[in-house]
């Protein structure tokens, strides 16, 4: 994966996850369809994926930033 997909991939999951842990969205949607009582295990699921998506959205960011210090890095010449 280029470092532009992983920022992207990152970001989109970690706000995903991040809006499902704040609002009550996922808790509406688990008792319309009744499993409403998975509610208290939400916590032991959306909490790692958040923590991985942010990981993938930190290691996208720093792959960037390696392939921009490569890019601009004089090349030494050779006797």
């Amino acid at each position: 994966m280029n470092d532009a997909t992983l920022i992207k991939t990152g970001a989109i999951g970690a706000v995903v996850a991040a809006i499902c842990c704040a609002t009550p969205v996922l808790l509406i949607a688990l008792g319309a369809v009744g499993l409403s009582a998975l509610t208290g295990y939400l916590d032991y699921v959306l909490l790692p994926i958040l923590a991985l998506c942010i990981g993938v959205l930190s290691y996208g960011l720093y792959k960037r930033g390696q392939n921009a210090a490569a890019c601009c890095e004089p090349h030494s010449k050779s006797k």
